[in-house]
């Protein structure tokens, strides 16, 4: 199962997420959840890079992903961003409620800003 997390700042803004796992819904090269988790959430990042010019921090390896914004962001970028986040998370969400048995999305809290 491909689990997905989004942490929230307690402002609500989202400040990272970590996708692990494997989806297994087809043989490898062939998993449509795998192929529609990873285009939405690199192209989100893609997005935030070329529309913002944030660069965030990323860590990747098989069946994972996180991804950690910087702190320092104005006001009007970190709007930008996490409007490009958000649409994310809705991508994601229709994935899920078709798939749901091969991916889960999580919200958790920092509770630290």
């Amino acid at each position: 199962m491909i689990n997905v997390t989004f942490y929230r700042m307690k402002s609500h803004s989202i400040h990272s997420f970590v996708i692990s796992g494997h989806a297994f819904f087809a043989e490898r090269g062939k998993d449509i959840v795998c192929a529609g988790v990873s285009a939405v959430s690199i192209g989100t990042i893609n997005a935030i890079h070329a529309l913002t010019g944030v660069t965030p921090e990323i860590e990747q390896g098989d069946g994972f992903l996180r991804c950690v914004l910087p702190k320092d962001l104005s006001e009007n970028i970190q709007e930008r961003v996490q409007l490009l986040l958000e649409g994310m998370i809705v991508s994601l969400q229709t994935i899920e409620e078709e798939y749901g048995e091969h991916m889960k999305i999580t919200f958790k809290k920092q509770e630290v800003e």
